[in-house]
């Protein structure tokens, strides 16, 4: 399964700007918000986040959460993905790969998921 996003960026610059790290925790925890270092990243983190959501088929909502969902980054600086137990083992998922990339005004990302349910949700 996988699953897309696009976002420009200055519209997750204009959330930073009015709300701060208030609008961030709405879709990030603590620890993802340690790794943001400006718009640019904040924009990747919610395009991961709504492309997996995306790839499960379900989107952001009832059955899986933007904090269900975590990004953190290896130690050579790559984003990872995971989901929490509960909708990992309700999606069955074996594993799941994320690319982040940026160009002038937007932010992509891809996720790309292996799962026992074999696009049965």
């Amino acid at each position: 399964m996988i699953g897309i996003d696009l976002i420009k960026i200055d519209r997750m610059k204009r959330l930073i700007e009015r709300f701060g790290d208030r609008g961030l925790q709405k879709f990030l925890s603590s620890n993802e918000i340690a790794l943001i270092k400006n718009p640019r990243n904040a924009a990747g983190f919610w395009a991961a986040k709504e492309a997996c959501a995306k790839a499960l088929g379900c989107g952001i909502g009832h059955e899986c959460g933007f904090h269900d969902i975590v990004i953190t980054k290896t130690s050579k600086g790559a984003p990872q993905i995971s989901l929490n137990a509960k909708v990992s083992e309700y999606y069955k998922i074996i594993d799941i790969s994320l690319s982040i990339t940026h160009d002038g005004d937007y932010a992509i990302a891809v996720v790309a998921i292996e799962s026992l349910n074999k696009g049965k949700q």
